[in-house]
């Protein structure tokens, strides 16, 4: 027993020399940098990166380098380091020490990328108001930039953000926006990480078939593309979605294949979020004991790591372990499981996410992009300028309705001297229907007769004064047929119903062109119920044999026409 602890000490005395081996170069020329920023002490700063294989290629300054310039490129990658080590307090650090420097710079990419690096460490240091915060920066660059690419990339961590806000519904719109930036920008990468963001989205949102989708697209995207490591991610976040629909044992195969991986590449946090999830396939299958081990590892990793937000569903998880056989351990898991998710779930940060949403609501929610804004201002120009034409053709409109209104009550006070002119025709009957008599026709003019025909001539002034009249029409406000009305009109004057109304028409016409040489042509003819000034004029050239306008000037008193249409 003592030789096995001795060796457990060895061992741990190794690791951490060859850890601080592994870190060594790296802080000692940082620590070099900071002492005197010079190009020199930049150059074997960026040196130890490109060794570590951390940077593509080499960065060289020179001595005109401004030490500002410095600062931020060697702070800006300090913080990147940092991260990439799972540092995320030191990340914090050095993003904010590179920030300003980032900002006073004429590159705008770096400041985004700045910004987005200190969102995604804040996120792992489970503060969201700060996350948000930064966030909400880049987007704004990356959206100005016009780059579908870099706005995928903010998109995907303002989703992470609000999935740790536990606020899923507004984080669906993110993800989905941002695998929208993503196929436009054709970054096979970037979609595999989105479409795996939306699973998550999903999972929490309860949609777990919905989920199962976008993570299998997520994994076929990576294997095709041979990011072996990133498959096995996504088969890790797979795990979720199995152990929302109840599929515990494959889920517990799933994780039980992944781990070893996480374990050999030193990937602790994704190792510490595949225990948790081992653990809770095992504690839904009943084996509490087997759980046990893997939610206190993963608590462990979290712990170290700074890590809360993974941290609270560990301490859950050993709490509802070993409520049966060690309560009091577990009474101590429950405590400090409450003091996180009072932390990170605090009322502050709450609101301070509510109004970022409704502010960033505002930026693409509504008015998803500059092309969309543009069609938005052309079609509200078009409507106002609609609009004014509308309300123009209706002041016009309304004005003429007004002028035709007040000239239709002139020609009311002309009704009864028009009948007295019609007293012509009715005598032009009398000679007809006497004519008749002559030629041995039993015809008899009779008083109801005349009655007949003043109800018709009174009938076709209504409906030429409401612009529209025809026969059947006045054979309808007579209460007659089309049928009854022609054979009686034609039975007393020999004409059809239309030749009767067109007569009265032009009698019409005639008065207005002699009584109101105010109004033009296109008027009269509207008030005698034509459609138009061309029709008007053929009709009444055709009937008088010359235009209504040599009518208005030369034209004798006018009387019946010889022949009507």
């Amino acid at each position: 027993m003592k030789t096995k602890t001795i060796l457990y000490a060895i061992y741990a005395i190794l690791l951490l020399h060859t850890t601080t081996v592994w870190a060594a170069p790296f802080d000692q020329r940082l620590k070099a940098f900071e002492e005197s920023p010079t190009a020199a002490t930049a150059n074997a700063f960026f040196q130890v990166l490109q060794e570590e294989q951390f940077t593509d290629e080499p960065v060289v300054f020179n001595g005109s380098t401004p030490a500002d310039s410095l600062r931020m490129q060697v702070w800006y990658w300090a913080a990147e380091y940092f991260y990439d080590r799972q540092d995320y307090q030191q990340a914090a650090d050095y993003g904010l020490k590179a920030l300003p420097l980032c900002k006073a710079g004429a590159d705008r990419s770096i400041e985004a990328d700045c910004l987005n690096l200190l969102s995604i460490t804040y996120i792992r240091l489970a503060d969201n108001e700060h996350a948000a915060e930064y966030a909400k920066q880049c987007y704004a660059l990356d959206e100005a930039s016009g780059d579908p690419d870099r706005m995928s990339s903010s998109l995907n961590t303002l989703t992470a953000i609000y999935l740790n806000a536990n606020q899923p519904a507004e984080a669906e719109k993110y993800v989905l926006r941002g695998i929208e930036m993503a196929e436009k920008a054709g970054n096979k990468g970037r979609m595999a990480i989105l479409q795996a963001m939306a699973s998550e989205v999903y999972h929490a949102l309860g949609n777990d078939q919905e989920a199962l989708k976008h993570i299998d697209e997520a994994y076929d995207i990576d294997s095709k593309e041979g990011n072996t490591d990133k498959a096995k991610m996504r088969l890790a976040q797979k795990a979720s979605v199995l152990l929302g629909l109840n599929r515990w044992p494959e889920a517990e195969q799933t994780l039980k294949e992944v781990i070893p991986v996480f374990r050999s590449n030193g990937d602790r946090q994704s190792l510490g979020i595949s225990l948790n999830k081992l653990g809770m396939a095992l504690l839904s299958q009943g084996r509490k004991d087997e759980a046990v081990p893997c939610y206190r590892e993963a608590a462990e990793i979290f712990t170290d790591l700074h890590d809360m937000y993974n941290e609270v569903h560990a301490r859950r998880g050993l709490y509802e372990s070993l409520w049966e056989s060690d309560p009091a351990a577990a009474k101590a898991e429950l405590d400090r499981f409450n003091d996180l998710k009072d932390s990170i779930y605090s009322n502050s940060t709450a609101e301070s996410l509510a109004r970022y949403n409704a502010e960033f609501g505002n930026n693409w929610l509504e008015v998803e992009n500059h092309a969309e804004r543009q069609a938005k201002h052309t079609a509200i120009i078009i409507a106002i300028a609609l609009a004014v034409v509308v309300a123009a053709l209706w002041w016009l409109t309304r004005r003429r309705q007004r002028r035709q209104a007040m000239i239709n009550e002139q020609l009311t006070a002309h009704i009864d001297q028009l009948r007295e002119q019609y007293k012509e025709l009715h005598l032009q009957y009398d000679q007809v229907m006497a004519t008749a008599q002559a030629d041995n026709k039993t015809v008899t003019v009779k008083d109801e007769d005349r009655q007949f025909l003043e109800q018709t001539i009174n009938t076709i002034n209504e409906l030429i004064n409401s612009g529209q009249v025809d026969a059947a029409t006045v054979a309808e406000h007579m209460s007659l047929s089309l049928f009854q009305l022609r054979q009686r009109l034609g039975a007393l004057t020999g004409d059809t119903p239309q030749e009767f109304i067109q007569a009265v028409r032009l009698k019409r016409a005639c008065h207005l062109l002699r009584n109101h040489p105010e109004l033009n042509v296109t008027e009269v003819a509207r008030l005698c119920a034509y459609s138009d000034a061309p029709n008007f004029t053929r009709a009444f050239k055709k009937a008088m044999g010359i235009t209504p306008t040599q009518y208005g000037t030369e034209a004798p008193s006018p009387t019946l026409p010889e022949g009507r249409e």
